[in-house]
């Protein structure tokens, strides 16, 4: 059998680990960094910006992998739910599952009797797959893995978190919110480009959505802090 040359990447298979990895990447810079600019415009000490810092990215991480979890776990539940009801009805009723799918088939486009013999050969190969995929859209590809969005998500937050935890490290004291404030926007900017590039959209695009934002949040966290301007 000769191999094709010419070789089709797909990106839809990258959808579930994919979302999870960059909702969790860019939370963790963005709330660690919130919190990080925040805690040093109120005048806390260094000691405080940075356990305020592991702190928030221990609760986060802890808080993005459960919601992912949870989240996920449901849409698994739902397809399992509805796995089950097809594989009843395949059992009970086969002759009118048949005719369902051959009908999906038709009005893809496919003539009536070529619709059925489709039908009929994906029933006898695997009946309960064919009915997955194109009655229900249940692909193994895009199927809910709960378990994989959750360590995606925790172990992505944690990442980003890092950054402003390392920069609330290293920086001087006093310039803790700016620099932050800096390099957190170059951080958010390269995972915003990265996300964007490995889900196939524009790069520059992906970059810009996610700084503006990120810069929204800092804002709004140094002003939060200024209006407690006390050393702690």
């Amino acid at each position: 059998m000769s191999r094709s040359r010419h070789p089709e990447v797909h990106r839809s298979d990258r959808v579930g680990w994919l979302r999870a990895a960059v909702l969790g990447a860019n939370d963790g810079i963005v709330s660690v960094a919130g919190l990080v600019v925040g805690i040093a415009a109120s005048g806390a000490s260094a000691t405080t910006v940075l356990t305020t810092g592991i702190a928030g990215t221990v609760a986060g991480a802890m808080s993005m992998a459960a919601g992912e979890y949870v989240s996920v776990q449901s849409q698994a539940d739902t397809e399992q739910a509805d796995l089950v009801v097809e594989k009843r009805e395949l059992h009970d009723d086969p002759h009118s599952e048949l005719q369902e799918l051959a009908a999906i088939y038709r009005h893809r486009g496919l003539t009536a009797e070529l619709a059925h013999e489709v039908a009929v050969q994906l029933t006898a190969h695997d009946a309960l797959g064919a009915h997955a995929r194109d009655e229900l859209g249940i692909t193994e590809e895009l199927r809910a893995r709960p378990i994989q969005a959750a360590l995606a998500s925790a172990g992505a937050f944690t990442a980003g978190a890092a950054l402003p935890v390392v920069t609330a490290l290293l920086a001087p004291h006093a310039q803790v919110a700016q620099i932050t404030t800096a390099v957190t926007l170059v951080g958010l900017g390269l995972t915003g480009a990265i996300a964007a590039r490995v889900g196939g959209a524009r790069p520059l695009r992906g970059a810009l959505r996610v700084m503006f934002w990120g810069a929204l949040a800092m804002a709004a966290a140094a002003a939060i802090g200024q209006l407690f301007d006390t050393a702690l």
